[in-house]
């Protein structure tokens, strides 16, 4: 696979709104990079406000801040939250 359509910024955003408690090394796993770059990715991200960190014990769980614009030009009329939606899995009704 040459490429793809999302960034491994996109896809740490992706999978973190599915599993907010997800380690560094896992983050790093699923995405397919280093845990160096899966952390300089939260950094990025974090410093732009898409994504906060709360420690609990030795624990971080991450929240996404779904409200804000798409960075591209091109893309800035949308929220983050719309494209995250397209990926999330569906809920089971009960």
């Amino acid at each position: 696979m040459s490429w793809t359509f999302l960034t491994n910024h996109g896809h740490v955003m992706v999978y973190l709104a599915e599993a907010p408690e997800a380690r560094l090394k896992d983050i790093a796993a699923v995405v397919g990079i280093t845990e160096r770059s899966a952390h300089g990715i939260l950094q990025d991200l974090a410093e732009a406000g898409y994504v906060s960190k709360v420690k609990s014990g030795r624990r971080n769980y991450y929240s996404l801040n779904t409200d804000l614009a798409l960075r591209h030009p091109a893309e800035s009329n949308h929220k983050i939250g719309e494209l995250l939606d397209l990926f999330r899995s569906p809920k089971l009704d009960k």
